[in-house]
């Protein structure tokens, strides 16, 4: 009997064990791929008869599937027939008649996904993009005695199916690792080469790239060169409130129903030349109890906080048939509304939160969906044409629009448009 000896680098070794679910997520250049291409070659050797099948969410074409990187990998061991091995144009057969299939979830449906029951092993392969959909599907097919799934990714969202599956509350029987760049032994040159380019060049897409970090800043975003100083600079950690300054709470109006836009707040204190962002509150359809009631629990009572509002908080609701100010006032808290600064007003507001960026300070975990949303937020573009179409209204726009109301409001407050200078930065963290 043919016996591999592979060399497994140590942030691994967990895998080796039976697990019903095996994950591995974390950056480019740590191997996660090659770990499980050579485990599965290395399983399908010891258990002869073994059924697996190598998935996407999407494969249009096997060059898409990790087949290549599989055929590689029994080269690289000097695995062929006489060991039971033998590559077909759309299969890999491995010895006592077993198989390693390459499929996509999409094109499955409930029918059609029970051709896999009776598979051992089921790898999915960029399985940040695998849907709740496929999840729900692929999880009790594979279910043959001993079987397992494993997931190779590198994380997008928070809320992708696959992190909120393996990196939340783990379901029984998961093992979890996180490996970078810097766990692979064999790391190339040509790649560290790429990654310190990377760091140098685009520090704001970094983290995603090379350490495994969620995608909280899109490329081409309004504020990802900002939010990246930001964060080089230590001006995102746990920021304390100055108890004798007032607080400050900026809204964008959402309203109320299914489809409604998101309703968002960015509390915030202006201390001298300093802006501290000290907490962040989003939600969608709910009525304006819901947030009150946030409010007063996190100690923002009448008197103790002004709001500021959009020039649409002075229209009445249709639903409610009243203005957000004066519902707002009625529940005894001093209200402004900031005039319609008319066409141009979104490009205004970014220009002014980036003018005043600098001096901005950010409270870590409490405002860290405000983070998310400031850096998706970015241009909509006429890909034909190559031209840009102003903010694109997504899930970001609304989060970006408080945070730019307040922009306007800070730099109206301080009497002027274009003198604010970046400050000397000192680190204000509490313990």
């Amino acid at each position: 009997m043919t016996v591999l000896r592979i060399e497994t680098p140590k942030v691994f070794a967990p895998l080796l064990n039976p697990s019903r679910y095996k994950g591995a997520h974390g950056g480019r250049g740590s191997g996660k791929s090659h770990f499980f291409a050579e485990l599965l070659i290395d399983d399908s050797l010891c258990n002869k008869g073994l059924r697996s099948v190598s998935i996407r969410e999407v494969q249009k074409t096997l060059k898409e599937s990790s087949k290549r990187l599989l055929e590689d990998k029994l080269i690289q061991f000097g695995l062929n027939e006489a060991d039971g091995f033998k590559v077909f144009n759309e299969v890999i057969q491995t010895p006592g008649d077993g198989i390693i299939t390459f499929q996509g979830m999409q094109d499955h449906n409930a029918e059609s996904i029970k051709s896999l029951e009776g598979y051992h092993r089921a790898w999915v392969e960029e399985a940040q993009s695998l849907s709740a959909r496929s999840l729900s599907l692929l999880r009790p097919t594979i279910r043959a005695e001993d079987s397992e799934l494993w997931f190779s990714w590198n994380p997008r969202r928070k809320t992708d199916p696959v992190d909120m599956m393996l990196r939340g509350e783990l379901p029984t029987g998961a093992t979890v690792v996180r490996a970078n760049w810097s766990d692979n032994p064999k790391f190339p040159m040509v790649l560290e080469q790429e990654r310190l380019d990377c760091l140098r060049m685009t520090p704001e897409q970094y983290d995603h790239i090379w350490e495994g970090g969620y995608a909280s800043v899109m490329e081409g975003a309004y504020f990802a060169k900002h939010l990246a100083e930001a964060k080089a600079q230590g001006r995102i950690g746990k920021v304390a409130p100055d108890p004798l300054l007032a607080l400050r709470a900026f809204v964008d109006i959402g309203g109320t129903g299914q489809r409604a836009d998101a309703f968002t707040i960015w509390i915030a204190q202006f201390v001298g030349k300093e802006i501290r962002l000290l907490n962040y509150y989003e939600a969608v359809g709910q009525p304006l109890a819901t947030h009150l009631e946030w409010m007063r629990s996190e100690g923002y009572e009448p008197g103790k906080l002004s709001i500021w509002l959009p020039h649409d908080g002075s229209t009445q609701d249709k639903v409610y048939d009243v203005s957000y100010q004066s519902a707002l006032q009625k529940a005894g808290y001093a209200v402004e509304v900031v005039p319609n600064q008319g066409k141009g007003a979104a490009k205004a507001r970014i220009e002014a939160a980036r003018r005043l960026f600098g001096s901005m300070w950010f409270n870590g975990d409490k405002v860290q969906p405000g983070l998310d949303a400031i850096g998706w937020y970015h241009e909509k573009k006429d890909e034909a044409r190559n031209i840009g179409l102003g903010p694109d209204h997504d899930w970001s726009s609304h989060g970006a629009d408080s945070f730019g109301l307040m922009a306007i409001v800070a730099e109206s407050i301080a009497g002027s448009t274009n003198t604010q200078k970046p400050i000397e930065y000192k680190r204000r963290y509490i313990a």
